[in-house]
């Protein structure tokens, strides 16, 4: 009797690994039935990872969009699983244990089944927490094997995890090949690995399609016994994203393989939905080039779904680059420079900072100290000119232990700036805090939702749960959509051509009111950037005209703080070289400013939450 192999839809998976955002609650609550009609699907992915977190980033509810969500596949007995990180339960940083427990609670009211918990390091401790926890929310815990591929990351290594995991009490175990690097054998034989100790463990894969491996990967993996595969479907499969579910179901078929029929005529309308759902504007945040595979990735690892957003974010740090290159007289580059340049220093340093697993969070950091290393060598300076504190967190084991050792100039960094490496249990380092928030919420008079669901997003959330709650969320999102739209239109317009050998560089655009510098070139190549043209002015000053200034290294977004435990410096302090002067939030990290002057400070330049571009002028001192 031939094996039979089910297929789960990694939805919520397919947007995020090609872009920003994911669909609006009402989109979602068109399409669910579709998917139910499809008659192929024994899971899908509903939530976790990111995907509440964007709701917030556009003003929705997410709470609501995930009960929405599952209901229909609840009904149909679909089960649902969620993607969720450790330590960092579905945010980017460290989550109290209070807050994780809570997160599994709620999540299984809301209609989840499964927690498809990993960590980010694959230490064995954060995610048996989290099997622990999912449990006694009542929800199947699914533990993950983040794979990757390199010296330290062997057949053996994860045969040896799975089993601590297991032992720890995961009820299923996923291997999540993030980047789809992993190798098409080596899975196969981890598989094997697997099964031979423990034949009634159900396996679950999911692997991104980047660099290209990811056909022959399930082939081998569902001949080594997975009994699941993760999917995606046209117009999103491929590229950063997933396999394709049409392609699965025609290569394990050959294979000799059970696999389900697809209503072919239901398909057909989820896949119409979802290139609608892009028209409508999903597909402004959707780079073509995240639509390809390319193994370039194979060298860096780097998953789908952080270059979904990196591909969207590099032109930022290419207009800076370019800008600070032609300032001082040398020539720019192109993205594609900047990319094989970005992909070839993540290869360099992976190994020096201890081959942790390129996965969220950690592949962010990774990719941000390479770049921020690229864009600081183009400039002339040193490597490891600027590390963020939440990677000096995971060089210093405060989210767990690295598989690999850091490299001594790491070790030594870390020491002339006078951190401390931390062995412990990395959840002792996060105290419980739900009562802070339950303040807060009484403050505000805010509801704690069905469930304590609201409690959970703001504890889960804070800053993001907070500008959903003042509408300044939804005011941004629609403003940058707005300036979005319009470049397109700029871009699509017909070109004034140039007289007198007058050539336009940049365009004035007002989109509903709002103020938008469009710069435009001639020619095939042509291509478009906006930006808005806020500034807000000064909020406090002193300065002289002898004033000294403290520029900004990198654009991004400025705060004084990062933290409220944290005093904001202020007109009048005295500073020395070395005193942090504030963060600058970029690539999703908060990069802490230090002073290369001495003096009191005279003039702060920007309010708190301000963008910034790199060199603008911080703060004045004398």
């Amino acid at each position: 009797m031939a094996k039979e192999i089910q297929f789960s839809l990694v939805y919520r998976d397919m947007w995020q690994s090609s872009g920003k955002y994911v669909p609006r609650k009402d989109q979602l609550e068109k399409i669910a039935p579709v998917i139910v009609d499809m008659g192929c699907f024994a899971r899908v992915e509903t939530n976790g990872g990111g995907f509440e977190q964007i709701n917030l980033l556009f003003g929705e509810n997410p709470n609501k969009a995930v009960r929405t969500w599952t209901k229909p596949f609840n009904e149909a007995g679909i089960q649902t699983h969620m993607l969720e990180r450790g330590l960092n339960g579905i945010r980017m940083n460290p989550v109290p244990v209070d807050v994780r427990k809570l997160m599994f609670k709620v999540k299984k009211k809301q209609g989840t089944d499964i927690a498809r918990s990993f960590c980010g390091l694959n230490d064995p401790r954060n995610i048996t927490d989290s099997a622990k926890y999912a449990k006694e929310g009542g929800m199947i815990a699914q533990s993950t094997l983040s794979l990757t591929h390199s010296a330290v990351h062997t057949v053996d290594y994860y045969v040896d995890l799975a089993q601590q995991l297991i032992d720890g009490g995961a009820d299923e175990i996923c291997l999540k090949d993030m980047a789809g690097i992993g190798r098409p054998v080596s899975l196969g034989k981890i598989v094997e690995g697997i099964k031979s100790s423990n034949p009634n463990i159900l396996i679950q894969y999911h692997g991104q399609t980047g660099p290209g491996f990811t056909p022959a990967s399930i082939l081998e993996v569902a001949r080594a016994g997975c009994e699941i595969i993760d999917v995606g479907m046209e117009p999103l499969s491929w590229g950063t994203g997933h396999a394709d579910l049409l392609m699965v179901i025609a290569l394990l078929k050959d294979a000799g393989f059970s696999v389900p029929d697809v209503d072919m005529k239901a398909y057909m309308h989820a896949r119409a939905l979802t290139q609608e759902f892009m028209d409508d504007f999903l597909g402004y945040y959707i780079p073509q080039r995240n639509r390809m595979l390319n193994s370039l990735l194979i060298g860096p690892g780097l998953p789908g779904g952080m270059m979904g957003s990196l591909m969207a974010d590099l032109e930022n740090n290419l207009k800076s680059i370019n800008k600070w290159l032609i300032k001082n007289n040398k020539p720019s580059i192109t993205q594609d420079d900047l990319l094989v340049q970005l992909f070839d220093e993540v290869e360099h340093i992976w190994p020096m900072l201890g081959y942790p697993p390129l996965v969220t969070p950690y592949s962010q950091y990774v990719k941000n100290v390479a770049l921020m290393n690229v864009m600081s060598m183009i400039k002339g300076k040193e490597r490891f000119s600027m590390i963020d504190d939440n990677t000096w967190d995971m060089l210093l084991g405060k989210a767990g232990k690295l598989p690999g050792e850091l490299a001594p100039e790491i070790i030594e960094l870390a020491e002339k700036q006078g951190r401390e490496f931390y062995t412990g249990h990395p959840q002792d380092l996060y105290p419980d805090n739900l009562d802070e928030f339950r303040k807060e919420m009484d403050e505000n008079g805010w509801d704690y939702g069905e469930d304590d669901e609201e409690l959970m997003e703001l504890a889960m959330h804070p800053s993001q749960y907070r500008n959903y709650k003042s509408g300044k969320a939804k005011a941004d999102f629609e403003k940058d959509l707005a300036g979005k739209k319009g470049a397109k239109k700029a871009a699509s317009a017909p070109a004034p051509q140039p007289t007198d050998g007058f050539v336009p560089k940049t365009l004035n655009v007002d989109v509903n009111g709002e103020k938008f510098i469009v710069a435009v070139t001639y020619g095939d190549t042509a291509h478009t950037h906006v930006r808005q043209e806020v500034r807000s002015s000064p909020r406090e000053s002193t300065a002289s005209n002898d004033a000294e200034e403290i520029v900004a290294p990198l654009e991004g977004n400025y705060h004084r703080t990062k933290s409220a435990s944290e005093t904001a410096v202020k007109i009048g302090d005295s500073i020395k070289v070395g005193d942090v002067i504030g963060y600058i939030e970029s690539m999703k990290v908060y990069n802490a400013i230090t002073s290369d002057k001495s003096g009191k400070i005279v003039e702060i330049c920007f309010n708190d939450g301000d963008a910034v571009d790199e060199d603008d002028v911080l703060i004045r001192i004398q």
